[in-house]
């Protein structure tokens, strides 16, 4: 999985990169609209699926009038504005990668039509509904800096009921994988032990992986990073085993 940590890096640092930050707000404004509507109102103390968002939110730097407009318009008192829905499109990729497109749109024949042509261009397809979400699981993941000691970090989230725990290498933090249900209460334990928590996230994690070789796999990530820069899309899991190798040679390309 280290490759896919190191993936997770390079993403954080592109979505930091002032040029992005605009769209990136845009992205993250749609999903507090959505985690206000579907997680049980815009008080972040009962709305645990707000609070992860907001986090992502202040990390990002997102100045504080664009949350409380957003967290208004989930709640209705901001009637401004088309409806904000989310969805999972599923397609593939060259060589049959399998993806999870996950979108908050406001537009969805937009959005299909510029997810489809990205996989066109790119020799993908879209596919039918449940064709792909089978060979993926729906996981929680909190991340935790690299810094802290990983002896302690898996003894810590083992015993608040953590399914996994993977080590981050360098710069990239570590992953803690749980039931979606229990990722509030397994945070709360790691922080009750001292250990601080640098995001958390819904994922779908794919059963199997497949194996290509770098030049294809980097073929792979191109695809990922182009869907990802459409104004819709809020992030693209797929079935590909993301290596150091193919990282490192999509990042110097």
């Amino acid at each position: 999985m280290s490759g896919h940590s190191h993936w997770s890096t390079i993403r954080r640092k592109k979505e930091a990169n002032d040029s992005k930050r605009g769209a990136v707000f845009t992205k993250i404004a749609r999903e507090i609209v959505i985690a206000v509507r579907e997680g049980g109102g815009g008080d972040p103390d009962s709305n645990i699926r707000l609070r992860m968002v907001l986090d992502k939110a202040r990390s990002a730097g997102m100045p504080k009038d664009n949350i409380e407009r957003a967290i208004k318009r989930g709640t209705g008192e901001d009637k401004d504005g088309a409806e904000i829905i989310e969805t999972m499109y599923e397609g593939y990729g060259p060589n049959g990668v399998a993806m999870m497109i996950d979108v908050v749109t406001d537009n969805r024949n937009r959005t299909v039509a510029a997810v489809r042509h990205a996989l066109s261009r790119a020799g993908g397809s879209l596919a039918s509904p449940g064709a792909v979400a089978w060979q993926f699981d729906r996981r929680g993941v909190l991340e935790v800096p690299a810094s802290v000691d990983f002896d302690e970090l898996f003894m810590a989230a083992v015993d608040a009921g953590a399914d996994d725990v993977i080590e981050g290498q360098g710069e990239d933090n570590h992953e803690v994988y749980t039931d979606p249900h229990n990722l509030h209460e397994i945070s709360e334990a790691l922080k009750a032990a001292g250990i601080p928590v640098a995001n958390m996230d819904l994922v779908m994690v794919p059963q199997n992986e497949m194996s290509l070789g770098t030049k294809e796999s980097v073929q792979i990530l191109k695809l990922i990073d182009t869907l990802e820069d459409l104004d819709d899309v809020r992030r693209v899991f797929s079935n590909l085993d993301v290596t150091e190798e193919a990282v490192a040679a999509f990042a110097s390309g």
